[in-house]
Protein backbone atom coordinates (compact mmCIF):
# COMPACT_ATOMS: atom_id res chain seq x y z
CA UNK A 1 0.00 0.00 0.00
CA UNK A 2 3.02 2.60 1.06
CA UNK A 3 6.44 1.92 -0.92
CA UNK A 4 8.14 4.82 1.05
CA UNK A 5 7.62 7.65 3.51
CA UNK A 6 9.67 10.41 2.87
CA UNK A 7 9.98 13.36 6.08
CA UNK A 8 12.01 14.28 8.81
CA UNK A 9 12.99 12.09 11.48
CA UNK A 10 11.02 13.10 14.43
CA UNK A 11 11.39 10.96 16.60
CA UNK A 12 13.81 7.54 17.50
CA UNK A 13 12.95 4.90 20.53
CA UNK A 14 14.20 1.56 20.63
CA UNK A 15 12.44 -0.49 18.19
CA UNK A 16 11.16 2.36 16.01
CA UNK A 17 11.17 5.49 14.59
CA UNK A 18 8.46 8.74 14.09
CA UNK A 19 8.80 10.07 10.71
CA UNK A 20 7.03 13.69 10.09
CA UNK A 21 5.56 13.66 6.52
CA UNK A 22 3.07 16.35 5.39
CA UNK A 23 2.13 17.03 8.90
CA UNK A 24 1.53 13.36 9.94
CA UNK A 25 3.51 11.48 12.17
CA UNK A 26 4.52 8.21 10.46
CA UNK A 27 5.50 5.53 13.57
CA UNK A 28 8.15 2.98 11.93
CA UNK A 29 8.99 -0.33 13.58
CA UNK A 30 12.64 -1.18 12.18
CA UNK A 31 15.42 -2.90 12.42
CA UNK A 32 18.68 -1.80 14.30
CA UNK A 33 20.53 -1.24 11.59
CA UNK A 34 18.18 0.85 10.05
CA UNK A 35 17.52 2.98 13.15
CA UNK A 36 21.65 3.43 13.46
CA UNK A 37 21.90 5.30 10.42
CA UNK A 38 18.67 7.38 11.04
CA UNK A 39 18.93 11.38 12.71
CA UNK A 40 16.53 12.70 14.31
CA UNK A 41 15.59 16.18 12.96
CA UNK A 42 16.76 14.98 9.15
CA UNK A 43 15.09 14.26 6.25
CA UNK A 44 15.04 10.38 5.18
CA UNK A 45 13.20 8.30 3.27
CA UNK A 46 12.19 4.72 4.70
CA UNK A 47 11.24 1.61 2.55
CA UNK A 48 7.81 0.66 3.96
CA UNK A 49 5.75 -2.72 4.82
CA UNK A 50 1.96 -2.49 6.10
CA UNK A 51 1.51 -5.50 7.99
CA UNK A 52 -2.26 -6.42 8.82
CA UNK A 53 -2.90 -9.44 11.33
CA UNK A 54 -5.79 -10.67 13.61
CA UNK A 55 -7.00 -6.64 13.54
CA UNK A 56 -3.32 -5.41 13.94
CA UNK A 57 -2.02 -2.83 11.68
CA UNK A 58 1.74 -1.69 11.88
CA UNK A 59 4.26 -0.09 9.51
CA UNK A 60 7.55 -1.47 9.12
CA UNK A 61 10.23 0.93 7.97
CA UNK A 62 13.45 0.02 5.95
CA UNK A 63 16.67 2.14 5.09
CA UNK A 64 17.05 0.55 1.72
CA UNK A 65 14.86 -1.51 -0.32
CA UNK A 66 17.35 -4.87 -0.41
CA UNK A 67 16.07 -5.06 3.69
CA UNK A 68 12.72 -4.76 2.39
CA UNK A 69 12.79 -7.45 -0.02
CA UNK A 70 14.51 -9.69 2.26
CA UNK A 71 11.77 -8.88 5.43
CA UNK A 72 9.07 -9.92 3.27
CA UNK A 73 11.09 -12.71 2.21
CA UNK A 74 11.44 -14.15 5.96
CA UNK A 75 7.87 -13.40 6.68
CA UNK A 76 7.19 -16.14 3.89
CA UNK A 77 8.68 -18.40 5.86
CA UNK A 78 6.57 -20.75 8.75
CA UNK A 79 6.55 -19.39 12.15
CA UNK A 80 8.45 -16.29 11.39
CA UNK A 81 6.13 -12.97 12.04
CA UNK A 82 7.41 -9.53 11.44
CA UNK A 83 8.65 -9.13 15.29
CA UNK A 84 11.33 -12.55 14.05
CA UNK A 85 12.25 -11.07 10.61
CA UNK A 86 12.95 -7.48 12.36
CA UNK A 87 15.77 -9.29 15.01
CA UNK A 88 16.91 -11.30 12.13
CA UNK A 89 17.58 -7.94 10.45
CA UNK A 90 18.81 -6.29 13.23
CA UNK A 91 21.73 -8.72 13.79
CA UNK A 92 22.30 -9.30 9.89
CA UNK A 93 22.54 -7.71 6.53
CA UNK A 94 20.33 -8.77 3.83
CA UNK A 95 23.32 -9.75 2.14
CA UNK A 96 24.18 -11.66 5.32
CA UNK A 97 20.83 -13.46 5.29
CA UNK A 98 21.06 -14.60 2.07
CA UNK A 99 24.51 -15.88 2.36
CA UNK A 100 23.69 -18.01 4.88
CA UNK A 101 20.70 -19.30 2.99
CA UNK A 102 22.95 -20.05 0.19
CA UNK A 103 25.39 -21.99 1.51
CA UNK A 104 22.93 -23.37 4.24
CA UNK A 105 24.61 -21.95 7.17
CA UNK A 106 22.40 -21.87 10.12
CA UNK A 107 24.79 -20.97 13.13
CA UNK A 108 24.36 -17.57 11.41
CA UNK A 109 21.28 -16.83 13.24
CA UNK A 110 22.62 -17.88 16.53
CA UNK A 111 23.16 -14.66 17.92
CA UNK A 112 19.12 -13.72 16.53
CA UNK A 113 17.20 -13.03 19.50
CA UNK A 114 13.88 -15.44 19.84
CA UNK A 115 15.42 -17.90 16.71
CA UNK A 116 16.37 -21.21 17.23
CA UNK A 117 18.13 -23.67 15.68
CA UNK A 118 14.97 -25.54 14.02
CA UNK A 119 13.47 -22.36 13.56
CA UNK A 120 16.93 -21.52 11.37
CA UNK A 121 16.65 -24.57 9.59
CA UNK A 122 13.01 -23.59 8.48
CA UNK A 123 14.82 -20.78 7.11
CA UNK A 124 17.15 -22.15 5.46
CA UNK A 125 14.67 -24.91 3.79
CA UNK A 126 11.87 -22.31 2.44
CA UNK A 127 13.97 -20.01 1.43
CA UNK A 128 16.49 -21.83 -0.41
CA UNK A 129 14.49 -21.27 -3.94
CA UNK A 130 13.42 -17.64 -3.25
CA UNK A 131 16.67 -16.56 -2.74
CA UNK A 132 19.71 -15.92 -5.11
CA UNK A 133 23.38 -16.18 -5.14
CA UNK A 134 23.35 -12.61 -6.77
CA UNK A 135 21.85 -11.26 -3.12
CA UNK A 136 24.85 -12.67 -1.76
CA UNK A 137 27.66 -11.56 -3.97
CA UNK A 138 27.35 -8.03 -3.44
CA UNK A 139 31.19 -7.79 -3.32
CA UNK A 140 31.83 -9.62 -6.29
CA UNK A 141 32.72 -13.48 -4.71
CA UNK A 142 32.50 -16.58 -7.26
CA UNK A 143 29.72 -19.11 -5.85
CA UNK A 144 30.47 -21.63 -8.12
CA UNK A 145 30.49 -24.53 -5.34
CA UNK A 146 27.99 -23.73 -3.12
CA UNK A 147 28.61 -27.24 -1.78
CA UNK A 148 31.92 -27.39 -0.39
CA UNK A 149 31.31 -23.72 0.71
CA UNK A 150 28.54 -25.23 3.03
CA UNK A 151 31.18 -28.00 4.29
CA UNK A 152 34.09 -25.22 4.78
CA UNK A 153 31.56 -23.44 7.08
CA UNK A 154 30.50 -26.47 9.11
CA UNK A 155 34.47 -27.07 9.73
CA UNK A 156 35.28 -24.04 10.81
CA UNK A 157 31.69 -23.34 13.22
CA UNK A 158 32.98 -26.60 14.82
CA UNK A 159 36.28 -25.56 15.13
CA UNK A 160 34.41 -22.50 17.56
CA UNK A 161 34.69 -19.68 15.00
CA UNK A 162 31.03 -17.70 14.82
CA UNK A 163 29.37 -18.81 12.17
CA UNK A 164 28.44 -15.23 10.52
CA UNK A 165 32.20 -14.47 10.24
CA UNK A 166 32.75 -18.07 8.86
CA UNK A 167 29.94 -17.41 6.54
CA UNK A 168 31.82 -13.73 5.34
CA UNK A 169 35.06 -15.36 5.57
CA UNK A 170 33.82 -18.24 3.18
CA UNK A 171 31.92 -16.04 0.83
CA UNK A 172 35.23 -13.44 0.66
CA UNK A 173 37.36 -16.43 -1.22
CA UNK A 174 36.71 -16.16 -4.61
CA UNK A 175 38.20 -19.71 -5.81
CA UNK A 176 39.26 -22.49 -4.11
CA UNK A 177 39.43 -25.97 -6.18
CA UNK A 178 39.00 -28.13 -2.36
CA UNK A 179 37.05 -27.57 0.76
CA UNK A 180 40.56 -27.47 2.90
CA UNK A 181 41.62 -24.69 0.79
CA UNK A 182 38.93 -22.89 0.96
CA UNK A 183 39.06 -23.10 4.34
CA UNK A 184 42.96 -22.13 4.69
CA UNK A 185 41.59 -19.04 2.56
CA UNK A 186 38.86 -18.28 4.99
CA UNK A 187 41.13 -18.61 8.29
CA UNK A 188 43.47 -16.07 6.17
CA UNK A 189 41.16 -13.70 5.75
CA UNK A 190 39.84 -13.73 9.22
CA UNK A 191 43.25 -13.43 10.78
CA UNK A 192 43.89 -9.88 8.77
Amino acid sequence: MYAYISGVVDELLTDRAVLEAGGVGYELFCSAMTLKRLRAGQKERLYTHLHLSEGVMALYGFYDPAEKEMFRKLLTVTRVGPKLALSVLSMLTPSDVAGAIVTNNAAAFDRVTGMGRKTAQRVLLELKERVETSEMLAGGANMDAPDIRTEAIAALVSLGYDGLAAGKAVAAVEMADSVEALITAALRKMAK
